[in-house]
């Protein structure tokens, strides 16, 4: 396992388009070990996608058991080639991300979403997503897109705000 840098906005590599994962194999699941432990060493890490540490495959993993406010979850998800099926009801909610350290923001969201990803095991799974965790995973996606959450933001004068230290 080793530790990546975090691929810091105006990076062009974060906007480049993820491709799919074909390999199931040990540089795979390297990779994902890497995800996991730079995720967890990284302030505010409730989600990364591989495009953050410069992989431009389609992987994300979400955790959300650390969040300040207790909220239902599925725990610590690999995702891997996620697919957005369904979405429901939209929400203005703030937002940071490892990629943009010093800022966060409003951006709207669906509330409630429908997913289907293959997991490290190249096995497909459903799943159901709400509120906090529904909004962490959407987040996670625009990354594969080459999408950031200041590219979402209705104005960037009214919704973009310096973190507090």
């Amino acid at each position: 396992m080793a530790l990546h840098k975090i691929l810091r906005y105006p990076d062009a590599r974060l906007k480049i388009i993820s491709e799919p994962v074909i390999n199931f194999d040990q540089q795979l699941r390297v990779l994902l070990a890497d995800l996991v432990e730079t995720m967890d060493a990284a302030p505010y890490g409730v989600g990364i996608a591989a495009p953050q540490i410069g992989f431009q495959q389609r992987i994300i993993i979400v955790d959300c058991t650390k969040t300040r406010r207790p909220v239902p979850n599925h725990g610590r998800l690999i995702l891997v080639n996620p697919e957005l099926i369904t979405w429901d009801g939209m929400a203005l909610g703030r937002e940071g991300c490892m990629s943009i350290p010093d800022y966060t923001g409003n951006v709207i969201r669906a509330v409630h979403i429908e997913l289907h990803a293959l997991n490290e095991s190249g096995e497909k799974n459903s799943y159901q997503f709400e509120n906090f965790e529904a909004r962490a995973v959407q987040h996670e996606l625009d990354h594969l897109e080459g999408i950031l959450f200041i590219d979402r933001l209705v104005s960037r004068r009214t919704d973009l705000f310096q973190r507090k230290s």
